[in-house]
């Protein structure tokens, strides 16, 4: 024991220690700086605000800054197509250099919905029903009918529309309403020899009454060219008027 002491008070001894401090300093010295060196500490960049760009000026932008970027699209109405919506990180997050960018991009082309069924339901019910659709209200227009604001007939670019049919979305939507004005009453229309069609023509657009129940008649071999035989009510001699909106039944027959 006491050699071990002596030797820790002789010249060699101190050499040594100072010899392995420092050596261990070199290491530490040499690891942080490497680690520097390796993580490019305190060199980066902040991320530019891209929202509201065109994506090829945001592209440009990143490229320009050594910046990589990822790409997902939505639909959103009412933005143009093509326009950086979002972004991550945010602007001006401090990010290393080569680190990605990942934007929403707004698509060009708007999906397609299901038109739902308006037809006799109140114009508040179908405007909240059509804006839960994605789609627009655009105009609304007033015909005779017993109902007072109750959407009889729903228009896209002037053509009708029915339940179930694809349309873009964010398409404006053109209602025909009531004016709840059913009382005044008009000649009862023969429709005898018509199609469906066109007595669905004559009784809407020609006389503003509505189309009854359909029955068939014998053996029905088109159904497009079975013309009515039948009509409820007819106009006689003691009845050719009713009120407007009343339903009229007819008989569709090929004989």
């Amino acid at each position: 024991m006491g050699k071990f002491i002596s030797y820790l008070k002789t010249k060699s001894f101190r050499n040594n220690l100072i010899a392995a401090a420092l050596t261990v300093v070199v290491i530490l010295l040499i690891a942080f700086f490497s680690l520097r060196y390796y993580t490019k500490h305190g060199q980066g960049l902040n991320v530019p605000s891209l929202k509201g760009m065109s994506i090829a000026k945001a592209v440009e932008k990143l490229e320009e800054l050594g910046l990589r970027y990822e790409l997902d699209s939505v639909y959103i109405m009412d933005s143009p197509p093509g326009m950086v919506i979002d972004q991550d990180p945010n602007a001006d997050t401090f990010v290393k250099d080569n680190r990605t960018i990942y934007l929403t991009v707004n698509a060009a082309q708007a999906p397609n919905v299901k038109f739902p069924e308006v037809e006799f339901k109140s114009l508040r019910e179908v405007q909240a029903l059509i804006e839960s659709f994605g789609l627009k209200l655009g105009d609304t227009t007033y015909k005779p009918d017993p109902a007072r604001d109750v959407v009889l007939q729903a228009l896209f670019g002037g053509q009708p529309i029915k339940t179930g049919e694809s349309l873009p979305k964010g398409s404006r939507i053109d209602l025909v309403l009531g004016d709840g004005q059913g009382n005044e009453e008009v000649d009862i229309p023969s429709l005898i020899g018509l199609t469906k069609d066109e007595a669905l023509f004559a009784l809407r657009n020609g006389a503003m009454l509505n189309l009854g129940i359909i029955t068939y008649e014998g053996n029905i071999t088109d159904s497009a060219t079975a013309v009515v035989v039948k009509q409820t009510p007819f106009a006689t001699d003691s009845v050719t008027k009713v009120k407007i909106g009343t339903p009229v039944n007819i008989t569709l027959s090929n004989k």
